[in-house]
């Protein structure tokens, strides 16, 4: 067998189809992300960052905008305890699980401290 002196082109080489009225290939839609839905996350992840303890779900607030989420967390923390610690571990755990799970960038993750609970005080041990 001889080998043809030119190369043979299929008749469509996906390569060379001309754009139609929906746009280029893989530029038809974005998908987007509902604020609650990364709210939901960041709930979620306060919630693993203080080892899931009982209490209240950690309530989260958030704002995206241009692919960048601000968060806002408020939770509910034991006490005695590190309490700047306890909000740095919630502060990178929230940005890291949005990161991972929405691709969004998280510039700004503000925790804040509705309550404390105390071991002494559920038991009515404090006068």
């Amino acid at each position: 067998m001889s080998e043809p002196d030119e190369p043979s082109e299929p008749s469509e080489p996906s390569e060379q189809r001309e754009p139609d009225e929906r746009g280029e290939r893989g530029e038809r839609g974005a998908t987007r992300i509902a604020d609650r839905v990364v709210a939901k996350i960041a709930s979620r992840a306060a919630r693993e960052a203080l080892g899931g303890e009982r209490g209240l779900l950690p309530y989260a607030v958030v704002a995206v905008r241009a692919g960048a989420a601000r968060v806002r967390v408020a939770v509910e923390l034991g006490y005695p305890s590190d309490l700047g610690a306890q909000c740095a571990a919630v502060r990178r755990h929230v940005a890291t699980r949005i990161g991972e799970l929405t691709g969004m960038e998280v510039p700004d993750v503000a925790v804040t401290v509705e309550r404390l609970h105390s071991p002494r005080l559920e038991r009515g041990t404090v006068r």
